[in-house]
């Protein structure tokens, strides 16, 4: 069958199929970090078109606008992908023969693939600036997310954990919607307060519930999980957790945050009666 396949070659369908998925990996990945690129150029276009503030903005502040454009489009875009293949037959207990660890299609690999793109052009931008647009606490967050991304992608393995953890993205619109009123000078305004209160509940949802059935999951299935290669192994045991702690330690500035916003609008409703 391979000889009538390639007749005048020496390669294998194993080969070809290693070739060819090695192939998708970079494409998807190189996809990342053009697409990161073309939504920071149209970011900052569409901004200077329509917000009158971005042109009084300094250098620093308009490059990290432009940068929580395309954070906020890569957010949005995995927060979706991952939330549809988690709730598709992909994942289901029982539904293939195959392992859950072991279960992967080529879509899962493509949103892998994307947000490797992304994560390396963020980290990119992050040590370009530093520390203007995070210290190393995002550094730590993006350099173990991408580590356990690439070796998800890599060995086919784990998907389904990997997915979960990309979800937690979805909170992150509401992080840069944020920093986009504060720097536009409406930290006051109504929307302010009501994304305060969307981030805390979103953080709480995605971000902490979402960690705890992650562990749950994984407890769950723990026979499943020892069949994963040992530094797959080790690295489910490690990096979740820490990605975890930090997710709490952030989810307690968020509601100190929130408690603050709040007091203030409340005596500021006070003083206007």
């Amino acid at each position: 069958m391979e000889g009538f396949l390639f007749p005048n070659s020496a390669i294998s369908i194993s080969d070809y199929v290693s070739s060819n998925k090695e192939f998708h990996c970079f494409a998807s990945i190189l996809c990342g970090i053009v697409l990161c690129r073309i939504v920071y150029k149209l970011t900052g276009q569409v901004s200077a078109s329509c917000f009158e503030r971005y042109g009084k903005l300094s250098t620093a502040e308009k490059v990290e606008w432009n940068n929580r454009g395309f954070s906020t489009v890569h957010a949005i875009f995995v927060a979706f992908a991952s939330l549809y293949l988690l709730q598709s037959d992909l994942f289901k207990e029982d539904f293939q023969h195959e392992l859950i660890v072991d279960r992967k299609s080529t879509l899962s690999d493509t949103v892998l693939g994307v947000s490797i793109g992304y994560f390396l052009s963020d980290l990119g931008m992050i040590f370009w600036n530093f520390p203007a647009l995070g210290g190393f606490e995002y550094v730590i967050h993006h350099a173990l997310s991408m580590f356990s991304i690439i070796l998800s992608l890599a060995s086919g393995k784990a998907q389904i954990y990997i997915l979960m953890v990309l979800f937690t993205e979805s909170t992150t619109p509401f992080v840069n919607l944020r920093w986009y009123l504060d720097t536009a000078g409406l930290k006051g305004s109504t929307l302010y307060v009501c994304n305060g209160i969307a981030l805390f509940i979103g953080w709480l949802v995605a971000r902490v519930l979402l960690f705890i059935f992650f562990f749950i999951h994984m407890l769950i299935h723990f026979d499943q999980v020892k069949t994963i290669f040992p530094l797959g192994f080790y690295s489910l045991l490690v990096v979740p957790p820490v990605l975890g702690t930090m997710n709490l330690f952030w989810f307690w500035k968020i509601a100190k945050g929130l408690i603050k916003t709040l007091s203030k609008a409340k005596h500021s409703h006070i003083h206007s009666q």
